[in-house]
């Protein structure tokens, strides 16, 4: 039934996929290395690394967490045909690191917003009641706490840094016990901003000292029973670190992002770094 669901929009696909072709050429051909345009034997390929391409970004368009039902839904179109499913599966591991250089690419290509945001959110791999009984990802995910909901949860914690205006610069997965103070450095990697805003999570006075030294100025709210708190948490500056959360509300309600079937780091990197160009290239056709 979910096969025949996406034939009777098959339109719908089919001028969507018109308007991911025009905007993947443009970017395979601004950012994708000669060596590897012209690599030995690409002429025999049966499907070209821009359809690859485009596929990719209309799996994340769509909402699908499955490669195995995203492969059926790619025989719709006269690329996917040629596929095999291993194949498929194989070369689409094999482009991650394309997805990354027009990603970060796409970086250099904003306005210049002088305040961005940091913030986490969990990535659950089960239910609560089997976080001391599942097996996927063991020795790298692990058991966490989620403030918002207040349950414990196992899998990992994805950490987002985002403009104010809603461009997600960079994003960092770590095991879901990592501290969000811990992934502050790797988050704000060739970051130009110099201006921060973080919430509660990331409170310190020791990691305040270390981002000034680092040219960064770090913004959190402080608590309630802490002299100043009421002049230190001015609204404005509440509602502006608030948009991230925003951004986390769409990236769950139009790509499911908080909801994988990943069962291997690269599965997973893949899932990640397709739903963030997708996002960002919808942050483009806004803006």
């Amino acid at each position: 039934m979910s096969h025949l669901h996406y034939t009777a929009k098959s339109h719908h696909l089919q001028w969507n996929m018109k308007q991911l072709s025009k905007i993947c050429s443009k970017l395979y051909h601004d950012y994708c290395p000669q060596s590897f345009k012209h690599r030995r034997n690409v002429n025999l390929s049966k499907v070209s690394d821009e359809s690859l391409l485009v596929l990719l970004l209309l799996q994340a368009e769509l909402g699908i967490k499955s490669q195995r039902h995203f492969y059926r839904i790619c025989h719709l179109f006269p690329c996917g045909r040629l596929l095999e499913r291993s194949r498929f599966n194989r070369w689409s591991r094999q482009l991650i690191w394309l997805v990354q250089v027009i990603r970060q690419a796409l970086n250099t290509q904003i306005s210049p917003d002088t305040i961005v945001i940091i913030d986490s959110f969990p990535l659950p791999l089960c239910q609560p009641v089997r976080n001391y009984k599942t097996r996927i990802f063991q020795g790298l995910a692990d058991i966490g706490y989620n403030a918002s909901k207040h349950l414990w949860f196992y899998g990992f914690k994805v950490h987002m840094l985002v403009t104010l205006s809603g461009y997600i610069l960079n994003y960092v997965v770590t095991p879901a016990s990592v501290h969000d103070i811990r992934a502050v450095n790797d988050l704000l990697e060739n970051c130009q901003q110099p201006y921060i805003l973080a919430d509660l999570g990331y409170l310190s006075r020791d990691l305040q000292e270390h981002m000034k030294q680092k040219g960064y100025q770090l913004w959190t709210p402080l608590r309630q029973n802490m002299a100043g708190a009421k002049q230190h948490n001015h609204w404005k500056l509440m509602a502006m670190r608030r948009t991230i959360e925003t951004r986390f509300s769409e990236l769950c309600a139009l790509f499911e992002i908080e909801q994988t079937l990943a069962r291997g780091l690269q599965g997973l990197q893949l899932r990640m770094e397709q739903i963030v160009l997708a996002y960002n290239l919808r942050y483009f056709e806004c803006n």
